[in-house]
């Protein structure tokens, strides 16, 4: 690598896509971003438009590179990352419904698109072997549930597809013409058995989807290639001149959005969970042996960082939780306007609020020990794997002033840290020696969410040198892909530092979130009782 070169990480999460200029040290020079549209729709559909994306990432691209002076020569390698999001394509390439609307341009299920609730369950209850490397239990997030959802209700769309893609293998496909798959996007969400590099025909035969098997699995992946590796014979003219790059630039073959976080972040195995905060969460670690635990997803091989098993936990509503649960409140509009009048967002105004009330951010937690909050609004993903699980919260009052809405805001926090503890004390049980949390995501920018973190799990918590770990992450993919490393391992020792650390306070905080989280789970069970009691279990 020289002084000259940049690197371009593209990342596509949930509401955005945007783009990121990295130089050798691994220091963000450029950055651009722009919304993406999502429809939603009852029956707990969620869709998106793949040309809308793309369009998105090229002026993405395009003002990133500006920023950066505009030479496109001077970029040497290209990553993508997205979310675990289903792509139907026609044939030539063109889109296909995947919905009621039958709008061809909505032709992607998006991972948190719950639909498939019904296949899932009949998918779990064959106890197929294959679910054992997903934690025992398939999730409607993940995609043979969508395909059969599709088969059983599309079946014009599951049938005249060309390829169905996973976003990011999408992503790449559309950059260089080449269909082949990233191992960590196959592994992680299509149920490949990336340890034993093949497909499980009996698994689909079984499932309902045995079209596939027979077709040797051309439409979702012959072709299937390490982290990094690059992908066909780089960006194709057409994706090129769309982007404003160069025919021929080296693409990495790419990861799902959050494992584009993990890779900058982990640097030891077995002691390092990567925290990944967005819309979701996702919690990983690595280990150097297969470890299975219940409710979590894997053990992947070589998914993350190559030659290692990689463990997946999450939370399917973490961001989107707090802004629900901030945004239902009746303190909110008055809340609003007073953090519009100091110039910031409203979580940053609720936050600054709870520091002044408790006067430090070690004690803040305590203005939420009359509120108890589960914030599984979007299910529970690990480690209990219930995709029916709904939010709770117990402790409500008629306030509505100000002090009310803060005391939410904490307690919504603290019950997001909880969800993490009960990923972090599954691994734990099963041997697995987290020592560390190390953050990315919007969310991780909040010192106070990272002293609650810390002192709610007990665990060391550490935040990344660089503000946006996932697009780093992704331009290591470029890194990869045009030889400036052999690998990620060396293209994180040479571009990823970590920055502050933040110790467990210990004492009598600690003795408070262990009461705390006793509530916790306490309405938890609560909830599922009173679902077995309704019958919706």
């Amino acid at each position: 690598m020289s002084a000259n070169d940049l690197f371009l990480g593209i990342d596509v999460g949930t509401g955005s896509a945007r783009a990121g200029l990295f130089d050798e040290a691994g220091r963000l020079v450029a950055t651009a971003k722009r919304p993406i549209r999502m429809w939603r729709e009852p029956g707990e559909i969620v869709e998106q438009s793949s040309a809308d994306i793309w369009r998105a990432i090229c002026e993405s691209v395009r003002e990133a590179l500006g920023a950066a002076g505009g030479d496109p020569a001077r970029v040497r390698g290209i990553g993508f990352d997205a979310t675990c999001s289903l792509v139907a394509v026609g044939p030539g390439g063109g889109p296909l419904a995947v919905g009621p609307s039958n709008d061809p341009e909505r032709d992607i299920v998006v991972w948190m698109d719950h639909r498939a609730l019904v296949q899932t369950e009949r998918i779990n209850a064959t106890g197929h072997a294959v679910l054992a490397y997903v934690g025992g239990r398939i999730s409607p997030e993940m995609e043979t549930p969508k395909l059969l959802w599709l088969k059983e209700n599309k079946p014009d769309t599951f049938h005249g597809a060309e390829h169905f893609f996973d976003l990011a293998d999408y992503l790449t496909w559309r950059a260089t013409g080449s269909a082949a798959r990233s191992v960590c996007t196959i592994t992680c969400k299509w149920t490949y058995l990336a340890h034993e590099r093949r497909w499980d025909e009996d698994y689909f035969r079984t499932i309902g989807l045995g079209e596939f098997a027979d077709e040797g699995f051309r439409r979702i992946g012959q072709e299937v290639l390490d982290i990094g590796e690059p992908v066909g014979a780089g960006l194709t003219a057409e994706a090129a001149a769309d982007l404003g790059l160069t025919p021929g630039t080296p693409v990495g073959a790419a990861l799902i959005d959050a494992h584009a976080g993990g890779v900058g972040t982990v640097s030891g195995v077995g002691r390092d969970l990567a925290l990944i905060m967005g819309t979701s969460a996702c919690a990983m670690a690595v280990t150097r042996e297969a470890t299975f635990v219940e409710g979590v997803w894997g053990p992947y091989f070589g998914a993350m960082l190559p030659g290692a098993w990689l463990l997946e936990g999450g939370q399917s509503g973490y961001g989107a939780a707090l802004d629900h649960l901030v945004g239902s409140h009746p303190g909110f509009a008055a809340a609003r306007e007073a953090a519009e009048r100091e110039g910031r967002g409203v979580l940053d105004h609720l936050e600054a609020r709870a520091v002044a009330l408790a006067g430090s951010v070690e004690a803040a937690a305590r203005l939420g020990a009359t509120l108890h909050v589960v914030p599984n609004h979007l299910g529970n993903r690990s480690p209990h794997a219930d995709p029916h699980a709904t939010g709770t919260v117990s402790g409500l009052t008629l306030a509505a002033d100000e002090d009310a809405i803060v005391r939410l805001f904490v307690a919504a926090l603290c019950g997001l840290c909880y969800g993490t503890r009960d990923i972090v004390e599954a691994m734990r049980a099963k041997g697995v020696p987290l020592e560390r949390i190390v953050v990315s995501g919007g969310a991780s920018r909040s010192p106070l969410l990272r002293r609650i973190l810390a002192d709610a799990t007990g665990t060391t918590v550490v935040l990344p040198e660089t503000a946006e770990p996932v697009l780093l992450g992704s331009a290591m993919l470029g890194v990869v892909a045009s030889g400036a490393a052999p690998n990620l391992a060396e293209a994180a020792t040479l571009m990823c530092r970590a920055g502050e650390t933040i110790e467990p306070t210990g004492g009598a905080i600690a003795a408070f979130h262990d009461t705390k989280f006793r509530a916790y789970r306490t309405l938890q069970a609560a909830e599922r009782r009173v679902r077995e009691v309704m019958g919706t279990v």
